[in-house]
């Protein structure tokens, strides 16, 4: 079998060499090389022509960004950013500029505690080398930022007053290449609109407040991260928690969140199959579910409580997604409303919600 051929990119001699050794550990890993800042990663990669790149963030003479820019557009190449949890918003600038996936160092020093990343890592690699995914879309947060520029309209704007709706809350749930469509998909929204949004994205803990914030900055709708009693309302998008998973009571006349602590039987978190679940429980008929580009299948048992609840299932199609497991996986148990390209799911929640 072809060893899958890795150059190693970061400035820290410890980490090279621990990242080194996790990869090695992988019987269909062969790391070929490393570079100490962007200008030697462009070399090696021209003389050493890996599969993938394993790519730190902030290094001397060029950056990471600027390397990550050449890779994913002259190259074609699959990058791993592989960051201190400090650059949690660098970390979202870089998925957005192509990236496919990251692994969160403890910290930026050179410690033991790197090698916790271990299993993430070995992980992370091993699911997009089996999956080849295309070469992400790139979506610049400049682009998304004009849209709401364009309109004039400040975020202040009011929900609207259309009462014909079919939907209260859609439900969204995505994983590798997520983070850059559902910025795309929030900053499409033109206003807000009279239902709630809820998101579960496979993510790390102590990501997710840096990427809600990132969100809120290009979207009508109010974005943050879910905390616990958190309540449902329409114009609001709700991230979950990394790490943790998000459930719906219902208090009074009201829908609120709760985080809890994920079950041993959790294999992705957040959970979309919880969020799912929960979601279905209450909202019945009036809820959507929208599974986005991701490994695995997340999602696939959760749709399930939303059709059998008389709920609207969309699902993103295998042309734009990064990774087309988890759509591919909902697609197959026959239940899926509507399958559309990533740049048009936005379109089809307003459409099928009754919101155009």
């Amino acid at each position: 079998m072809k060893r899958i051929r890795v150059v190693v990119v970061d400035d820290s001699a410890f980490s090279r060499r621990s990242i080194t050794k996790m990869l090695e550990g992988i019987p269909s890993i062969e790391v070929v090389g490393f570079a100490t800042n962007g200008e030697e990663g462009i070399q090696k990669v021209i003389s050493l022509k890996p599969d993938l790149v394993t790519l730190d963030l902030e290094m001397p003479k060029m950056d990471g960004f600027t390397l990550l820019r050449i890779l994913t557009s002259r190259f074609s190449l699959q990058v791993i950013v592989v960051s201190a949890l400090s650059a949690a918003d660098k970390v979202f600038k870089a998925l957005e500029l192509g990236a496919l996936d990251f692994v969160a160092k403890p910290c930026n020093t050179a410690s033991t505690d790197l090698l916790s990343i271990k299993e993430d890592l070995q992980k992370k690699v091993l699911q997009i080398v089996a999956l080849r995914p295309k070469e992400s879309p790139v979506f610049k947060s400049s682009t998304s930022e004009s849209a709401i520029a364009r309109t004039g309209i400040t975020q202040s704007h009011q929900v609207s007053s259309k009462t014909s709706h079919l939907v209260d809350i859609v439900a969204i749930g995505a994983s590798t290449g997520g983070p850059p469509a559902l910025q795309h998909i929030f900053s499409s929204f033109d206003q807000k609109y009279p239902f709630a949004i809820v998101v579960s994205q496979h993510m790390p803990s102590g990501f997710t407040k840096a990427f809600s914030d990132r969100l809120n900055r290009s979207s009508f709708f109010e974005v943050k991260e879910a905390v616990d009693g958190d309540v449902v309302l329409p114009g609001k998008i709700l991230i979950a928690p990394g790490g943790k998973n998000m459930i719906f009571e219902v208090h009074g006349n009201q829908v609120i969140a709760r985080i809890v602590k994920p079950s041993d039987e959790d294999r992705y978190v957040p959970s979309i199959d919880v969020m799912l679940e929960s979601c279905a429980g209450i909202y019945k008929k009036r809820a959507m579910a929208v599974i986005l580009t991701g490994m695995g299948n997340d999602g696939s048992k959760g749709i399930r409580a939303i059709k059998e609840n008389g709920g609207l299932i969309i699902a993103e199609s295998e042309e734009t997604a990064v990774v087309y497991g988890m759509p591919r996986e909902a697609v197959a148990t026959g239940i899926v409303d509507r399958i559309v390209p990533m740049h048009q799911v936005s379109e089809e929640i307003l459409s099928q919600g009754g919101f155009s």
